[in-house]
């Protein structure tokens, strides 16, 4: 976690350096399946599966995950460019936009993103989420003009999930922005991933001590276990860019 003076300081320069920031959804701004599991959620797309007769399209491991992110990208992976991934996603989507009813908004996220857009910065959502739940969800915060209208998300085409840079390089080109002037906010190897392809500069969120054992383990130079660091650094007046 960040706390001593020197990582302080790193953080100080990731900060102001950043013109624009590209915000992963699930974890930095919110946490959405809250109160909506997304065990069961994997469960369901398992159970609509095996409805139509595709029981074996899935490995063990695949049918018994926790994450339905990980049951859509089997199917992607098996059945590419199919009417059977499209209406996965949108299943998936479905589910996304009523968990986003009952998100757990994360803390500090709602003052951070309206601070850091007040003061110059131009921000992003890059997520592997659908790009409807963000809107829906940043809708019901008053957040939606801090970011309109980049919002990048999941689409068909699931081999452009993060780690793929694809939403983050739609980002940079969409505010025109150089790589080393932006700043990526993720809480998973993959948005990490993502990151470093595209050549931006990665800061980790992590809500929990396993979230940022991932993080470092996947190579995180920068971890904070709370958004309230990044609001302090910003309110004390130091110009963005």
């Amino acid at each position: 976690m960040t706390s001593d003076a020197n990582e302080i300081e790193k953080l100080r320069d990731l900060i102001t350096s950043a013109r624009f920031v590209l915000w992963d959804f699930d974890g930095p701004i919110c946490r959405l399946f809250a109160g909506h599991r997304a065990e069961r959620v994997a469960a369901d797309l398992v159970e609509w599966l095996e409805r139509q007769g595709l029981h074996g399209l899935l490995t063990d491991a695949e049918r018994d995950t926790l994450d339905p992110q990980v049951v859509l990208r089997a199917v992607g992976r098996r059945r590419p460019g199919s009417d059977l991934v499209a209406g996965l996603e949108e299943r998936l989507t479905q589910e996304e936009l009523r968990a986003a009813a009952s998100a757990l908004p994360t803390a500090y996220a709602d003052p951070l993103i309206r601070t850091w857009s007040a003061v110059g910065a131009r921000l992003a959502v890059t997520t592997n989420n659908s790009p409807r739940v963000a809107r829906t969800y940043l809708d019901t915060r008053g957040l939606t003009g801090c970011f309109t209208p980049h919002l990048y998300g999941r689409t068909e085409q699931l081999h452009h999930l993060k780690p793929h840079p694809h939403c983050v390089h739609r980002a940079l080109s969409a505010m025109g922005a150089p790589p080393e002037a932006a700043l990526m906010i993720g809480d998973a190897p993959s948005d990490l991933a993502a990151a470093r392809e595209a050549g931006v500069p990665f800061l980790g969120y992590a809500r929990n001590e396993r979230k940022e054992h991932d993080l470092r383990a996947a190579g995180a130079e920068l971890v904070v276990q709370s958004l309230e660091p990044l609001l302090r650094l910003l309110r004390s007046g130091r110009p963005v860019g």
